[in-house]
């Protein structure tokens, strides 16, 4: 698939980059590389290769769940501006 001028202007657009007039030719090629190579990659048949999660699959080592720090939420409210019920008061933000 090859691009032209419109092509990669309609896209600079799409993308709200602004784009030097004699870039064009350049992003025109490059993307149109791309494009191509993504094309010869959906040639390839993968039936049979099933899909992983990671490339070796390692397993990621977790810590135990556990509580570290006491619970300060009074202290920390003390300071605060508004508070009912435990629970922070703000300004609503959304009308």
């Amino acid at each position: 698939m090859s691009l032209d001028k419109q092509d990669v202007e309609k896209i600079a657009h799409l993308a709200r980059l602004a784009i030097d007039e004699k870039d064009i030719p350049n992003y025109a090629q490059n993307l149109s590389n791309i494009l191509e190579l993504v094309e010869q990659m959906d040639a390839v048949n993968t039936d049979d290769v099933s899909p992983m999660a990671h490339p070796t699959d390692a397993m990621q080592r977790l810590r135990e769940d556990e509580v570290t720090e006491t619970n300060q939420r009074e202290q920390f409210q003390t300071v605060a501006p508004q508070v009912e019920d435990g629970l922070y008061l703000v300004p609503k933000v959304i009308e």
